[in-house]
């Protein structure tokens, strides 16, 4: 089946099914579960998120768990939405202002507390992120949080699709490189993503 058949048949089914969705609460995770279902039916990253109801509408939106090789399913699904009067589509999670401290591995990481540097080739952005307890030991929960706050700080697309070397390390390595807290880095990052494709 092409993305798009795939897209237009979740959709079909997500209008039939929309009040029910719309009022998730009544059985969250039983409506969950079928949501999620359909989606990674279309593509195994796929995930979601829901907003509160914001003057009678929620946004719904569609992720690729920050994996590449989502992103033509969630542009396919977003592309073949239909319109839905209680319901703002967004594709890719989008960044948060302002970010939030992520909990993780019996860690809670305030943004602030992070540090980044950004690096370049000349033709591709790179960031380093520099972290207070980081260890190789805990490598993996470490690369973990590093992913959720660049995605709050950068929004998914842009950390997939205009980052190049990202790396997480201890806070006290590379003392003299030009570092900002990460709250900082979304207008940092933007002037230099500009700057590089003049």
């Amino acid at each position: 089946m092409a993305i798009e058949d795939g897209a237009r048949a979740f959709w079909r089914w997500f209008e039939q099914n929309q009040d029910m969705v719309f009022h998730f609460e009544r059985d969250q995770e039983a409506i969950f579960d079928r949501l999620q279902e359909r989606l990674v039916a279309l593509h195994p990253a796929l995930a979601f998120e829901f907003s509160s109801v914001i003057d009678g509408r929620r946004e719904f939106i569609i992720s690729a768990g920050g994996f590449r090789e989502g992103f033509p399913t969630v542009e396919a699904l977003v592309a073949t939405a239909p319109a839905l009067p209680r319901w703002i589509v967004i594709g890719f999670r989008p960044r948060r202002h302002p970010i939030m401290p992520v909990t993780l591995g019996g860690k809670t990481v305030n943004p602030e507390s992070v540090e980044v540097t950004l690096l370049s080739n000349g033709q591709m952005l790179g960031v380093r992120l520099f972290f207070h307890g980081y260890s190789e030991e805990e490598r993996e929960v470490w690369l973990q949080i590093g992913y959720l706050l660049l995605d709050e700080a950068l929004g998914e697309y842009d950390v997939e699709a205009k980052l190049g070397l990202v790396e997480f390390m201890p806070f006290d390595l590379h003392p003299d490189a030009t570092r900002v807290p990460l709250p900082e880095l979304p207008g940092w990052f933007d002037r230099e993503f500009v700057a590089l494709r003049q």
